[in-house]
């Protein structure tokens, strides 16, 4: 695991990560990269028992995955007026898209995330220059408090919470994530922490 130099400034605001709610595959295991799959049921469910919480939780700008499952999740969470922003879907898993990782481990024993990646799709250092891209790209640095949330997939949400504590991919397998969680990220005495995790 490397970590990096911190180049991080004070953050007087926060950065909300809402993973999106259940679908069909992520309700079985399934990796799911690239499928455009949308909510099932509860996946509908869980957003919108995320409207009650951001009703309560002023913000100040949204950005979501292009990817359908994370837009209807903004929606059904009342995060309206979303800025769309590729570099936010989820992991390209490639050859191993729709598996479990019982099933990839069988095709590949030692197989592992993040530290393999997966063949025809994104690799560890992969992930962590798009989570640098967005990380660039939203971190609120004025001083009124800005609140940014990103609606977003699970393991891309784990990296991007790694990255912002100065760690490569790798530590984002320490990082579990559930579907229609939200965490929040900030700063404490010029340090990048996680101020809540998978709530």
């Amino acid at each position: 695991m490397l970590m990096y130099p911190s180049e991080s400034r004070e953050v007087h605001g926060e950065i909300v990560l809402v993973r999106h709610g259940q679908t069909a595959w992520s309700a079985r295991g399934r990796h799911t990269g690239s499928t455009d799959i949308a909510l099932n049921d509860a996946g509908r469910r869980n957003g919108e028992r995320l409207r009650a919480r951001f009703a309560v939780m002023p913000y100040d700008g949204v950005y979501s995955s292009p990817l359908v499952r994370a837009r209807e999740t903004a929606v059904l969470a009342g995060l309206y007026g979303a800025i769309i922003v590729d570099d936010l879907r989820e992991w390209d898993y490639g050859e191993y898209e729709g598996l479990t990782t019982a099933q990839i481990l069988a095709l590949r024993p030692g197989w592992d995330l993040f530290i393999d990646g997966c063949p025809g799709g994104d690799s560890p250092r992969d992930m962590d220059e798009r989570a640098d891209r967005v990380l660039s790209a939203v971190t609120p640095d004025d001083e009124q408090g800005a609140r940014i949330v990103l609606v977003a997939h699970g393991h891309f949400l784990r990296v991007f919470a790694a990255r912002w504590l100065g760690f490569d991919a790798y530590f984002a397998r320490y990082l579990h994530l559930d579907t229609a969680s939200v965490s929040v990220l900030s700063t404490e005495h010029q340090t990048h922490v996680i101020r809540s995790w998978n709530t």
